[in-house]
């Protein structure tokens, strides 16, 4: 019997693990180096104290079966093993009075008539948004988010016009006002409150088709929150992988993948170490991928004008409390408005979005909760920052202070009630997961992210590939899959062999 050919993958997050998983069913000896000393990757959960902090995965889409995304994660172990909660409601909008302005819920019959109520003016708008949303609530493409479309480098000649046929009734997001950002579509509206609700019901900068697929999401059932925190759908991963006989070793930093004759040979690590492969896989940060651990050798204009004008999601800067107080269960996210502006970090918002990780009791002891604020933010700011350890905790420590006593107008004697304040900057996300400034998600979608489709491999290098949310923009759970799933696809039809989801 010949032996397994080994594979080398960089990263133990989900697109790692999604690899790991797939090399394993597919005849691959497969071992992850991971820099942190747990896997997951940007889906990160901590303690402090008696409090579970979920950084991670606010929720997942497709999380019950009769889905071609559900059939992804089972086919990596990622159903059972954990307790998810079905969202009926997305965000509630409440002003410093603690007056609901408006919640978006399943209910579309019923977020259409609070939509009106509160912009009139903007009816025929919201109409026309609200058709929207139901079409997309029963569109196959909202349980296969394209997915299904093939990596360039399995693509034949006729595969273009298929997508396009297949993506037909997609084709209207491309133009028009749904293909602006949501900043941009906002200003389609007359109401000036309904304008800031729809502009920061996302992400400013996120295209507005994307608002309406999440909204959608809900509508049609497809959206759950771990009871547990995210960690759990993770370690459903690395248990799968691991009984596949995969194995990862954290701790273990690459510094340079080994290239000989342009072929990937294997990895140096920081202490010096190497490892050899038939097959070496990054799943890791995109920009110190190609111009760090390769050296910018193996790049084309392509790949240069990407790294040169595509736009990440910006970092996110999380402040989260343990409090000594019960809160009602309801949406999951909420956003106070403010009568006068919070100025942090070198931004402005007139918003407070918050999370509120009461919907599990894994959270918090009982009787308590944990309140988590996620305000947009810039790398550079918060590195400069960093170079001075005193400035930089006595930073975290006033944003913190500010934010509470903000909280403060909303719940009364909430700040006697704090016992656990955590502050994770941008800072914090790079020095665990190395994700270039920190971006919580890879590229933004954008028109021309889109329209893109980014290879899994580098020009003139042989044996080598990249799987994560720097090959597919969007980012986010299916999309970090399926490149894993991607790259055996790809090294199946390279090598003539029928490509496995099952051991």
């Amino acid at each position: 019997m010949l032996s397994k050919k080994s594979m080398i993958i960089i990263g133990a997050g989900l697109a790692g693990l999604s690899t790991g998983c797939y090399a394993q069913m597919n005849g691959y000896a497969s071992k992850i180096f991971e820099h942190h000393t747990q896997p997951g990757g940007v889906a990160a959960v901590w303690r402090r104290g008696d409090y579970l902090i979920d950084g991670g995965i606010h929720f997942l889409i497709c999380h019950r079966p009769g889905t071609p995304i559900y059939d992804v994660y089972k086919e990596i172990g990622a159903v059972g093993d954990y307790e998810i909660e079905d969202l009926d409601k997305y965000m509630r909008f409440v002003d410093e009075d603690g007056n609901t302005v408006v919640e978006f819920t399943a209910d579309l019959e019923k977020l259409e008539r609070d939509l009106v109520a509160i912009a009139p003016e903007d009816t025929d708008e919201i109409r026309k948004l609200i058709k929207e949303i139901d079409w997309m609530k029963d569109s196959p493409l909202l349980t296969d988010l394209g997915m299904s479309i093939s990596a360039p480098e399995m693509r034949g000649r006729f595969d273009s016009i298929k997508d396009m046929w297949n993506m037909r009734s997609f084709m209207k997001y491309f133009t028009g006002k749904y293909s602006k950002t949501a900043a941009g579509y906002s200003k389609y509206l007359k109401n000036p409150l309904l304008r800031t609700v729809i502009k920061y019901a996302f992400s400013p900068d996120v295209a507005f088709w994307f608002v309406i697929m999440i909204l959608a999401s809900i509508a049609g059932g497809h959206l759950g929150v771990f009871k547990g925190g995210c960690h759990e759908f993770v370690n459903s991963i690395v248990a799968k992988y691991k009984s596949l006989g995969g194995e990862i070793q954290y701790r273990s930093t690459v510094r340079k993948v080994i290239v000989e004759n342009d072929v990937a040979v294997g990895v140096v690590l920081e202490d010096g170490t190497e490892y050899h492969a038939d097959v070496v896989v990054s799943a890791a940060d995109g920009r110190s991928t190609i111009f760090d651990l390769l050296e910018g050798k193996y790049v084309d204009d392509k790949i240069r004008k990407r790294y040169a004008t595509w736009k990440p999601f910006d970092p996110i800067l999380i402040v989260s409390y343990g409090v000594n107080r019960e809160f009602e269960k309801g949406s999951p996210f909420l956003t106070h408005t403010l009568s006068e502006p919070l100025e942090y970090a070198g931004r402005i918002t007139s918003f407070l979005p918050l999370r509120m990780l009461n919907y599990g009791d894994a959270f918090a002891p009982k009787g308590k909760s944990v309140i988590q604020i996620m305000l947009e933010t810039d790398w550079e700011y918060w590195y400069d920052l960093r170079q001075s350890h005193d400035e930089y905790k006595a930073m975290k420590k006033q944003i913190a202070e500010e934010i509470l006593k903000r909280l403060e107008n909303f719940s009364p004697g909430l700040t006697a009630q704090v016992e656990v304040t955590d502050v994770a900057t941008p800072y914090t996300s790079w020095r665990f997961t190395r994700n270039d400034k920190g971006s919580p998600m890879g590229w933004l979608l954008t028109r021309s992210t889109l329209t893109e489709l980014v290879p899994r491999t580098l020009p003139g290098l042989e044996n080598f590939y990249m799987a994560g949310h720097w090959v597919l923009p969007g980012g986010g759970v299916p999309g970090s899959i399926y490149t894993g799933r991607n790259v055996l696809q790809i090294l199946c039809k390279k090598n003539g062999m029928e490509f496995k989801t099952s051991s």
